[in-house]
């Protein structure tokens, strides 16, 4: 159960492969792979606009590269208009025609990704800029995460375009990058791997390049990874570029803060992570005091759970920790630290009676209506001596009532709103006494949060009905 309560995202836990670092796959991995250790099917989009100059062989390179490296491929080039020379050079040459319905070249994207059949996708420009022999690299990488983007601005990377675009892309990276807190160089590069699926759960809306920034950023929401991979970026090879980096600048500012809403979202993967390096102090030292208490409390004892994880850095820093959660993508972003993960709720446990030493159940009992199953299955899960280290805000005093005003206004996509069953002291350590537990200390955040350290009593109180 995560901190909202709320369900999202497909059923299970899952435990995938470890990505792969960028740069861990030499060349000569190109010539050993089978095509069992590579995508199955490919499609590849290329929006492209008065390129027929070029696209045929542009086509026929991309074409002669995915035949020995993937079973099966499409080639899909997405046109604005029926008139454009571009759409008969490309059919021409083997590739499927889309004239696009949305304007724009976020329209043109989107319409080419809706349009795909294979398991993966592979996007890239029509004019040169991305080279068709970096697929070979990016291939090689598709299973490195969910995202694989060949980057500029790594290790390794290179762009070969005027001063001033260039001073401007760095830019305009950099802010996305700092503001949205996404740990990625090179944002608006177009040139890009995806599994299929990813776009299941996405509603892209932006309609110009910031459609890049806009599809990165919310995948990345939802727990996704990404990874980049140098490439060098070349000049077009004729033609005009379409970007107007100037006249695009409203729709990327619009678009910044669009997603800076969404980053702030509590329901965002990483959000609770996030918070314990947050530029808001007050949140990075709610966070960082809480993570503090939490783990002092909870000392050594092992076997453990955090029951309602979210991406917390109190399961982060236990590996061996099980992180139990209602929302899939928090779980998805743990895979980065915790292999164990699964997804429950706290009114049914997913554990063995009496196969726990510990429990983490911090935030999560005031998002959730008040039912005593919480109560008894936290108690069945624990053997006897078990530690529940649990955690909630107290509405029985006035510095919490406070604090919460305080922090809807300051961070009004935060938890403020989802509280939705009320605890004081007194009520909470009587309904743990009832469950089974013996109260042994409780301490306070800034007099407001509440978070209380309970052991699994030997013998449980007579007329209790906790398994």
């Amino acid at each position: 159960m995560s901190r909202s309560g709320r369900p999202g995202g497909e059923g299970g836990g899952e435990v995938p492969r470890a990505p792969s670092a960028a740069g861990e796959l030499e060349p000569a991995h190109l010539a050993s792979a089978s095509l069992d250790e590579l995508p199955q099917y490919v499609s590849v989009v290329i929006p492209a606009a008065g390129e027929e100059a070029h696209i045929g062989a542009l086509l026929a390179r991309v074409d002669e590269i995915l035949a020995t490296r993937v079973r099966k491929h499409e080639l899909i080039v997405v046109v604005p208009h029926p008139e454009d020379p571009t759409g008969g050079v490309a059919r021409e040459a083997g590739a499927r025609v889309l004239v696009q319905k949305r304007p724009g070249y976020g329209g043109a994207l989107k319409e080419g990704i809706q349009a795909a059949r294979g398991d993966h996708v592979v996007t890239m420009d029509a004019d040169f800029t991305h080279p068709p022999e970096a697929l070979a690299t990016l291939l090689a990488h598709y299973d490195a995460a969910e995202v694989v983007i060949c980057s500029r601005y790594v290790e390794g990377g290179s762009a070969r375009m005027s001063l001033t675009r260039n001073l401007l892309s760095r830019v305009l990276n950099a802010v996305y990058s700092r503001v949205l807190a996404v740990p990625v160089r090179d944002m608006s590069s177009g040139f890009r791997i995806y599994p299929r699926h990813v776009f299941d759960e996405l509603e892209i809306t932006a309609e110009n390049y910031d459609v890049l920034q806009e599809i990165l950023v919310k995948i990345y929401c939802l727990g996704w990874r990404v990874v980049e991979i140098p490439f060098a970026y070349m000049p077009r090879v004729g033609g005009e570029s379409h970007a107007r980096p100037f006249g695009f600048a409203p729709h990327f500012l619009r678009t910044l803060g669009v997603l800076f809403s969404l980053r702030n979202d509590f329901r965002s993967a990483d959000y609770d992570s996030r918070a314990h390096d947050s530029l808001v102090l007050p949140q990075r030292y709610w966070q960082r005091r809480r993570f503090e208490i939490v783990t002092r409390m909870m000392g050594d004892a092992s076997p453990r759970a955090d029951v309602g994880c979210g991406s917390s850095r109190i399961i982060q820093s236990r590996p061996d920790s099980v992180g139990l959660d209602i929302s899939q993508p928090k779980l998805r972003f743990l895979r980065r630290t915790n292999p164990k993960r699964v997804r429950g709720t706290t009114f049914a446990l997913p554990f063995r009676t009496g196969s726990l030493g510990g429990v983490v159940h911090s935030q999560v009992i005031e998002h959730v209506p008040f039912d005593r199953r919480i109560f008894r299955e936290l108690n069945r899960v624990l053997r006897p001596g078990g530690v529940l280290v649990i955690g909630t805000p107290d509405y029985g005093r006035v510095q919490w009532r406070v604090i919460e005003w305080l922090y809807k206004l300051l961070m009004p996509n935060s938890y403020g709103d989802d509280h939705i069953t009320h605890y004081t002291r007194r009520g909470l350590t009587e309904e743990l006494a009832e469950a089974g537990f013996g109260i042994t200390g409780y301490e306070y955040i800034l007099g407001g949060e509440l978070v209380i350290r309970c052991v699994k009593r030997e013998e449980l109180p007579s007329g209790s009905d906790a398994r």
